[in-house]
């Protein structure tokens, strides 16, 4: 169970642990209890077990929900995203899940939680990044003298004054 449980097969493992126990002649009852899991669980398990033998045991795919974009949609998406909100027609060069929600649904008629998006976008290869805030006249020159000179500066009258 230690080594099922560092390769990541530890629930598989479980299984397997169970059909032993019931090799033994152990109850779903005893066998639940040992191995800290539901008596149901276990029938369902020593069940597969009897139609499938150890191959029903194993993991399989996980389906889930389906996806709601088609392969090419998610292509065009991709596309969409890299070139860029200005390119899409927005004001600001930024993309936030919100955005892209509404992006999907008026280019494909799919409604995405701008929650979802972020999972979509990650499985893309996208990654999330947080905007600094830049003033985009500002002056770098002046910045760089308020910084070293001016605020200092008036910090240190503060301080004074707090002392006086």
């Amino acid at each position: 169970m230690r080594e099922a449980a560092s390769d990541g097969a530890d629930r598989v493992a479980r299984r397997v642990h169970a059909v032993l126990l019931n090799n033994e002649e152990k109850t779903s009852g005893q066998i639940a209890e040992i191995l800290d899991v539901s008596r149901s669980k276990v029938s369902e398990w020593l069940r597969i077990y009897d139609e499938q033998g150890f191959e029903g045991l194993k993991e399989g795919e996980r389906s889930g929900r389906p996806g709601r974009l088609t392969e090419v949609q998610k292509m065009i998406l991709c596309d969409i995203v890299d070139s860029g909100p200005i390119a899409f027609g927005y004001s600001s060069g930024i993309w936030t899940s919100k955005r892209i929600a509404q992006v999907i649904f008026e280019e494909f008629r799919v409604e995405y939680h701008a929650g979802h998006v972020r999972k979509l976008l990650y499985d893309f290869g996208f990654s999330v990044q947080s905007p600094k805030r830049v003033l985009a006249l500002a002056d770098k020159e002046k910045q760089d003298k308020w910084i070293r000179k001016t605020y200092p500066q008036i910090k240190k009258k503060l301080n004074q004054s707090r002392l006086a």
